[in-house]
Formats: structure tokens, C-alpha cells, sequence
């Protein structure tokens, strides 16, 4: 029962993590972009996306994830289960994953943009091969604290029958007293989450000696 729960939560957090990095990451670059005296100034345009984000960010998970249930239906045909719960969890990590992006990417030292700039690199060269190499390691750094993140999340789910450990522990350990399975559940949690820091240590490391 815990190794399948275990599974529930592997498949919850990969793809909601790799979804919420498709969805955060263009946003948290247009939001640095476009800050005032950068490469494609748009101070408009970056205080709705400011505002876009910041609402996001408010909501609850649990109530955003009841928000969205129409959402979720049109997308995978059922509001229930590990697949539907992937939509959430992916709309609410992205204004994440973009702020995490938006600090990296400002640690960018400015005189190395200007000098890009002033070389004839354009701003999507200047994005991809100057911005996003220079700040990987906190990039990747940002992506494992969202991952972690996802597995607390992904607890909440389970209001939505999507499995898991979190809705394991709590369904068969609080509500029928099984402290055994409890246990079993709350380490496997802790080793998933050591699993996750370990891989993330170990990309952070390849990505500052490739440098």
C-alpha cells in the first residue's frame, strides 16, 4: 500500500513539477525582461504580469484547486484522481517557479548584459546562452525547493482522491488509527524528500564545474 502511494507521489510531483517549470519559467524570464532598463523594457506590460503572479501566489491550494475544477475537467475528462490532480498542482507551483526564476536571473551581473548587447546579441540570445548558463546552479537550486514543495502539496490532493502518501498517512493513519501505516508513510515521505535534496545537491554541483 505505502510503495504504491510512493508511486502515486513520484507521478504527481514529476510531472507537476515539469509542467510548472513549462508554464513559471517563460514568466519569470518576461518578468525580469521587461523590469525597466532591461533588454525589452515594458514597465506596463511587467506590472500586469507582477499582478497576475501576486493573485496566484494568494489563493489557498485547496481552494484554487476547487477553483480549477472545471478547468481540470475540460483537460483530463474527470476531476478525480493523480491525473487530474497534475493541473493544480502545476498552476499553483508556476507563479513559484517564476519568482524563483525572476531572483536568479537578477543576480545577473549587468555589465555582462550590456556587453552582450552591445556585441550584437539579440535578447533571446542574450537570454539563453548568457542569462540562463550563468545562473543555472540557483536555477536548479529554485526547481528542487519547488519540487519539495510539490510533495507537500500533493498531501492536499488527496481531497480530490488523488492518492499519495499525504492522503495515505492521513486517511489510514489519523482517521483509522493505523499508526503503523502512519510511520511507514511519514518515512517514506522523508526519504523521498532527502531523495530529491540529494539529486538536486548533485545537478547544482555538475552545473558550477561545467561553468
Amino acid at each position: 500500500m505505502v510503495r504504491m502511494s510512493l508511486a502515486d507521489t513520484v507521478y504527481m510531483i514529476i510531472f507537476a513539477g515539469f509542467f510548472a517549470t513549462l508554464l513559471g519559467s517563460p514568466i519569470g524570464i518576461l518578468l525580469v525582461v521587461t523590469r525597466e532598463g532591461n533588454i525589452l523594457a515594458s514597465p506596463k506590460l511587467n506590472k500586469v504580469v507582477q499582478a497576475v503572479i501576486n493573485v496566484f501566489r494568494s489563493i489557498p491550494f485547496i481552494i484554487l484547486m476547487i477553483c480549477l475544477m472545471p478547468t481540470t475537467r475540460r483537460l483530463i475528462g474527470t476531476t478525480i484522481g493523480k491525473t487530474a490532480a497534475i493541473v493544480p498542482l502545476s498552476i499553483s507551483a508556476a507563479p513559484f517557479v517564476a519568482r524563483m526564476l525572476e531572483g536568479a536571473l537578477n543576480e545577473v551581473d549587468k555589465g555582462l548584459i550590456e556587453a552582450s548587447s552591445c556585441m550584437g546579441a539579440s535578447p533571446m540570445t542574450i537570454i539563453l546562452k548568457v542569462m540562463i548558463p550563468e545562473t543555472l546552479p540557483h536555477i536548479i537550486h529554485g526547481l528542487t525547493v519547488t519540487m519539495i514543495n510539490l510533495v507537500g502539496f500533493s498531501a492536499m490532493a488527496g481531497a480530490i482522491g488523488a492518492g499519495g502518501l499525504g492522503d495515505l498517512a492521513i486517511r489510514y493513519g489519523y482517521q483509522r488509527f493505523e499508526t503503523a501505516i502512519m510511520i511507514y508513510a511519514v518515512i517514506a515521505i522523508v526519504l523521498l524528500v532527502q531523495g530529491i535534496q540529494a539529486l538536486g545537491n548533485y545537478l547544482m554541483h555538475l552545473a558550477r564545474r561545467n561553468r
